[in-house]
C-alpha cells in the first residue's frame, strides 16, 4: 500500500517522537500497546535516547500540542497517496467464518432478493400504495397522502420503539447512537433520548428485540421491503405531531404495518412486479448464469420461498427461460419462513402444473415438481442434506439464516445489497482521509488526555465529533451506515457476522470465484493484539516499524 517513503516518513515520526528530534516526555502515564511505565520502562518501537525538556508553562504546554497535532496531520497526509483508495471491491464476497465451497454439495435460495433482486423503483409503489389504503380503509386523515416516499430518509437495520414512536440506530452493545434517533421525520435531542431511557443512551436486554427481531415494545427492522414501512410509519407520526392530534402509539404502529402487510398479502406488489418485469427485476442474466454454472459442475439445488408459485414461476421464467425448474432437486413454496424450520406440523403439499393444490401424501420430494408449506424437519428427512455441505441463500437474517446456522448447522450465505454503495463510499477519498484523520485524532487524545490544557483537549474533542458526523453523512445523513454507529459495530452488523458465514451485494458475486474456491476471514485484530492502528502513530508505540510490511493485513 505504501512506498519507501511513506515508509522512512512514519519511521522518522516514530522515532523523533513526532517532530523531528528526540522523543518528548510522555504526556500520559501509561502507553497504549506497551503498557504503564515503570523503572527502566522502554517503547520497543523506539531507540532509546535522551529525554526532551518537558513544557513548563500553560503557553509552551499548548504550543506542544498544536505541535503534535499538525505533525500528525502531515503524516496522515503521507500515509495516504491517492493509490490508497479503491482497496475494497464491491463485486467481493467477505466471509465471516472460514468456508470452501469444494465441501459444499447442496445450493439452496431464497427468491425475493435473493434469486430476483427488484429495483428501488419498488418502494414508492409500497409506500403510495400503503399510504392510501391507510386513509381510505382506516379512515387516516386526508392531508397524510400530501407525503411521498423519501428513499434518503431511513436504512435497514433501525429499531422502533413503538411507546415512544421513536425511530433509532442501536449498535452492537445495545446503545443508541445519538443524532440517530427520530420521532416522526424529526431528530430527537440527544439528552431528550438519554432521559427517555432514564438517563442512558443503553436499551436493555428484555426490551430488544429477539431472535426473530421482534421485543416486547421494540422491533427491528430487517428486510428491505421495511424500507417504504419505516418511512410510512415516520411519516404519519409526523403529521399526528404536526397538527397537535392525539393518537395511540400502538395502534398508529399496528395500523401502519397491517397497511404494508395487505401490499403483499393483496398480491399488489406481486402484480406490479408481473406487469413490468424489465422494470422491476435486476441481473436475471446473472441469476441464470450462476445457477447454470452450479449444475454444471454437479450441485445439487433447492428453493424455499415465502413467495407463491404463479409469481415465482413468471419471475424465473423471465430471468432463466420456460425450463427453470429442470434446474432444481426441490421446489418449495409459501413454505412461511420462519416457521417453517422450526414447527413440524405442517405437511408439505403438491401442486400440479396450474398450481392447483394436490392430496397425495408426500414420500419423496421429486425434481421439477413444486411443493407448497411443509416444514424442514420433513424436508431433512426426506433428502437427507443436512449440515456444513449445505450452503443456503437468503436476504433476511432472521428468517431466512439465523434458524438454518444455529439449529442446524447449514452454511449461510447473506445477500446485502446495500454493501455495494457502502464500499463505493468507503472507496472515496473524501471517505478515507475523513475517517483516518479521525483514527489519529482519537489517538492524539488517548495519549495527551492527561495535559493540563484543557481548552486544546476541547478543540479536538470539537473536531472530532465533527469528523464523526461527517464520516456518517457520506452514507445516510439521518442514521448513517447500516453496518457502523460510529466506531462500534450495529446490532445490524452483529446478527450479520453472528448467523452468516458469507455476505454480498448480490448471487451474481459467486460468478468471480471458483466453484471449489476457498474463503478464508480476514484475522480482524481484537483490541489487545492490533499490529497497526493509525492512532497508535501518535503514541510512538509501534513494535513494527515498516507500515509497508504491514499493508497485507486488513
Amino acid at each position: 500500500m505504501a512506498g519507501a517513503g511513506l515508509r522512512a516518513a512514519a519511521r522518522r515520526w516514530l522515532l523523533c517522537g513526532g517532530h523531528g528530534g528526540p522523543r518528548a516526555a510522555s504526556s500520559s502515564p501509561s502507553c497504549p500497546g506497551c503498557g504503564p511505565p515503570g523503572p527502566g520502562a522502554h517503547c520497543p518501537g523506539v531507540p532509546r535516547s535522551a529525554p526532551a525538556q518537558a513544557p513548563t508553562s500553560g503557553a509552551d504546554l499548548s504550543a506542544h500540542l498544536w505541535a503534535r497535532y499538525q505533525d500528525m496531520r502531515r503524516l496522515v497526509h503521507d500515509l495516504l497517496p491517492p493509490e490508497v483508495c479503491s482497496l475494497l471491491n464491491p463485486a467481493a464476497i467477505y466471509a465471516n467464518n472460514e468456508i470452501s465451497l469444494r465441501d459444499v454439495e447442496v445450493y439452496g435460495f431464497d427468491y425475493d432478493y435473493t434469486l430476483a433482486q427488484y429495483a428501488d423503483a419498488l418502494h414508492p409503489e409500497i409506500f403510495s400504495t400503503a399510504r392510501d389504503i391507510l386513509i381510505e380503509h382506516y379512515k387516516y386523515p386526508e392531508g397524510i397522502r400530501k407525503y411521498d416516499y423519501n428513499p434518503s430518509f431511513a436504512i435497514r437495520g433501525l429499531h422502533y420503539d413503538i411507546q415512544k414512536s421513536l425511530l433509532m440506530k442501536i449498535d452492537a452493545f445495545h446503545y443508541v447512537q445519538l443524532g440517530t434517533a427520530y420521532r416522526g421525520l424529526q431528530p430527537v435531542p440527544d439528552e431528550e433520548v438519554i432521559e427517555l431511557y432514564g438517563g442512558t443512551q443503553h436499551i436493555p436486554l428484555y426490551q430488544m428485540s429477539g431472535f426473530y427481531g421482534k421485543g416486547p415494545s421494540i422491533k427491528q427492522f430487517m428486510d428491505i421491503f421495511s424500507l417504504p414501512e419505516m418511512a410510512l410509519l415516520s411519516c404519519v407520526v409526523d403529521y399526528f405531531l404536526g397538527h397537535s392530534l392525539e393518537f395511540d402509539q400502538a395502534h398508529l404502529y399496528k395500523d401502519v404495518t397491517d397497511a404494508i402487510r395487505d401490499v403483499h398479502v393483496k398480491g399488489l406488489m406481486y402484480q406490479w412486479i408481473e406487469q413490468d418485469m424489465e422494470k422491476y427485476i435486476l441481473r436475471g442474466d446473472e441469476t441464470f448464469a450462476v445457477l447454470s454454472r452450479l449444475v454444471a459442475h454437479g450441485k445439487q439445488l433447492f428453493l424455499i420461498t415465502n413467495s407463491p408459485f404463479s409469481f415465482v414461476d413468471k419471475g424465473m421464467r423471465h430471468m432463466v427461460g420456460p425450463d427453470w425448474r429442470q434446474l432444481f432437486d426441490v421446489v418449495i413454496v409459501q413454505a412461511d419462513k420462519p416457521s417453517f424450520f422450526t414447527d413440524r406440523r405442517k405437511p408439505f403439499r403438491k401442486l400440479d402444473e396450474k398450481g392447483s393444490l394436490q392430496w397425495d401424501r408426500i414420500t419423496r420430494l421429486e425434481k421439477g415438481k413444486i411443493y407448497r408449506q411443509g416444514n424442514l424437519f420433513d424436508f431433512l428427512r426426506l433428502t437427507e442434506w443436512r449440515g456444513p455441505r449445505v450452503l443456503y441463500f437468503g436476504d433476511h437474517l432472521y428468517s431466512d439464516l439465523a434458524d438454518l446456522m444455529l439449529r442446524h448447522g447449514w452454511r449461510t450465505g447473506a445477500i446485502i445489497p446495500e454493501l455495494e454503495r457502502e464500499i463505493r463510499i468507503i472507496n472515496t477519498e473524501q471517505y478515507m482521509h475523513s475517517l483516518t484523520w479521525q483514527q489519529a485524532l482519537t489517538g492524539l487524545l488517548e495519549r495527551m488526555q492527561d495535559a493540563e490544557s484543557r481548552q486544546v483537549l476541547a478543540a479536538w474533542m470539537k473536531e472530532r465529533q465533527e469528523l464523526r458526523c461527517i464520516t456518517k453523512a457520506l452514507f445516510n445523513a439521518q442514521f448513517g451506515s447500516i453496518f457502523r454507529t460510529f466506531h462500534n459495530p450495529t446490532y445490524f452488523s452483529r446478527r450479520l457476522v453472528r448467523f452468516s458465514d458469507l455476505y454480498m451485494a448480490s448471487l451474481s458475486c459467486l460468478l468471480n470465484y471458483r466453484v471449489d474456491f476457498t474463503f478464508y476471514p480476514r484475522r480482524t485484530p481484537l483490541q489487545h493484539e492490533a499490529p497497526l492502528w493509525m492512532d497508535q502513530l501518535c503514541t510512538g508505540c509501534m513494535k513494527t516499524p515498516f507500515l509497508g510490511d504491514m499493508a497485507h493485513i486488513r
